[in-house]
């Protein structure tokens, strides 16, 4: 039985991939346009074991098809999509598109080739901008509201899955709500820590991302869209996981869905920093004076969001190992600093 990743030379897609060439036995197809991807990652996890990588983007709908009918896959875990919420707000076709008819068409496939299994990367920007949020965070059975087609298109995305899976009874899926997730692998190398996958792609929007190529002296400033939030500091507030504790959480899941039922978890840690708390962060585990510049909010963006992840350590056993904002920081740095070196 063969594993079917989506976007698995990407930031996310990438860390799970490796932690299944390394804790399992199964075959593993990657598909990824190369868009965001980075062919260079792909090689070395193949240092690991190897696996197939075909370059295909998931709107070739009939190669999709052939990729399924030409392959005995039981398990799909879907990462592939477009990730900038402003971008969403400037381009909603795009995000309509590439997320959730790309979507459709993959679950389509699965459940006609009788895939078992099906893991989707969702985002907590489904929820959209929840007020009056208990001390115990977001939690999964919160109404959803997206405030941008990102979130639109993800929640989507969500609800064409679970109504193909009350069709097709075999097949059952997990969806995970991701907060922000930051931070490159966990790799010792003679006691030093040397991450030997981490984001990539020089575009990247995430402000742990930028804070780094900050303190790498690849970028002049960090930009804080927004001090008048009504959060402690006027900036704001994310529940920062490290990529490492969230693909954990996806090998959990394939397992789980042996004996247990569809359902839907957050991913986070519980617990958010504000903007300027990352920032001093980043300045005392580089020991580089970061420059910021205040301007304003971006539109869609929300003052808070933090998660609830009773439910995903309760069911799933799920225990963070990475729960720490120096550590998640400092891995992202030194990735950035020895990034294209």
């Amino acid at each position: 039985m063969k594993i079917l990743i989506t976007g698995g030379a990407g930031y996310i897609g990438s860390h799970v991939l490796k932690q299944l060439l390394k804790e399992t036995n199964n075959e593993i197809i990657v598909i990824d346009n190369l868009s965001t991807g980075n062919i260079e990652i792909l090689d070395k996890l193949k240092t690991i074991r190897d696996f197939e990588f075909i370059k295909i983007d998931l709107k070739e709908f009939e190669e999709i098809e052939n990729i399924f009918s030409t392959n005995n896959i039981s398990t799909v875990l879907h990462f592939a999509a477009s990730i900038v919420v402003y971008e969403s707000i400037k381009n909603p076709i795009k995000y309509y598109l590439n997320n959730t008819n790309n979507t459709t068409n993959l679950i389509k496939c699965a459940a006609e080739h009788g895939v078992k299994k099906f893991i989707f990367s969702s985002t907590a920007a489904v929820y959209g901008n929840p007020i009056n949020i208990s001390q115990k965070g977001i939690e999964e059975n919160l109404e959803t509201n997206p405030i941008n087609p990102y979130g639109m298109s993800k929640l989507m995305s969500e609800k064409i899955i679970q109504d193909t899976a009350r069709v097709y009874k075999d097949l059952k899926y997990v969806i995970f709500r991701y907060f922000n997730v930051a931070g490159a692998d966990i790799y010792y190398e003679k006691e030093n820590l040397k991450p030997q996958i981490g984001q990539s792609f020089p575009e990247a929007t995430h402000l742990i991302k930028i804070a780094s190529e900050c303190a790498s002296l690849k970028r002049d400033v960090v930009n804080i869209f927004g001090t008048d939030y009504n959060t402690y500091d006027g900036t704001g507030v994310r529940d920062y996981i490290h990529v490492d504790d969230l693909a954990d959480a996806h090998i959990k899941a394939i397992d789980y869905l042996d004996e247990n039922p569809s359902d839907i978890f957050n991913v986070g840690y519980g617990h958010g920093y504000s903007v300027k708390e990352v920032l001093k962060t980043m300045k005392k585990v580089s020991g580089v004076n970061i420059k910021t510049v205040n301007t304003h909010r971006r539109e869609g963006d929300p003052a808070i969001l933090i998660s609830n992840t009773k439910k995903l350590k309760s069911k799933m056993k799920w225990k963070p190992k990475y729960d720490n904002l120096e550590i998640i920081c400092f891995s992202s740095y030194i990735w950035e600093k020895n990034l294209y070196i």
